[in-house]
């Protein structure tokens, strides 16, 4: 059995019961180095889950006969590891238990309703930029190539400088920021974030 599993945004504090019950269950669990500490009573097999996608899906080919649980930050299918485990062992192979996306818990954060938003993430991909300087209310998953500083001198570039910029930095963390300013203002590196780009305030 395969089950991918939302932790949402930082540590436990988001998790559903269902995602608990769920690691409570698997005989192994895979996830990055730092959602693996969040269980350290845990006494079955554990596998880090790094940048080489191929080698761990075929790992898990080999080990179905167990009962898996690969843990993803976030929400699995909003540009997560799910998409890739459903993709690759089909949706009928694949048990998705969802969490709380990062664009989630920063909108409730900061207020911002979520109707008629456009979602994308810069995550491993090429960012179309006219793209998002033609949407009035977006939400971005970002990532070192490209953080609010980079989004910010392009949205300024395209005459889209006026729109605020909500940044969400270390989202549910001890050390959460969450920063308001136009885009033309934005000029700061920022930790893990999430941003969310809006034409009025």
């Amino acid at each position: 059995m395969l089950t991918v599993v939302g932790m949402g945004p930082a540590g436990l504090t988001l998790i559903t019961p269902l995602a608990s019950e769920a690691i409570k269950q698997a005989q192994v669990l895979v996830g990055a180095k730092r959602h693996l500490a969040q269980f350290p009573a845990f006494t079955g097999e554990q596998r880090q889950l790094d940048a080489d996608i191929p080698q761990l899906l075929a790992w898990i080919t080999a080990h179905r006969h167990k009962n898996i649980v690969v843990l993803a930050s976030g929400d699995p299918l909003f540009y997560g590891i799910g998409t890739r485990m459903v993709a690759h062992f089909g949706r009928e192979n694949v048990s998705v238990v969802p969490g709380i996306s990062a664009v989630q818990y920063l909108c409730a954060r900061a207020g911002v309703d979520m109707n008629e938003m456009w979602l994308t993430s810069s995550h491993g991909r090429d960012v179309s930029f006219d793209e998002l300087a033609r949407h009035s209310k977006v939400a971005m998953v970002t990532d070192s190539r490209c953080g609010p500083r980079d989004i910010a001198q392009q949205l300024t570039a395209r005459g889209k400088g006026h729109r605020w910029m909500v940044i969400g930095e270390n989202l549910a963390m001890e050390n959460e920021q969450i920063h308001w300013l136009r885009v033309s203002e934005v000029n700061a590196d920022y930790g893990m974030n999430t941003v969310v780009i809006l034409d009025e305030r």
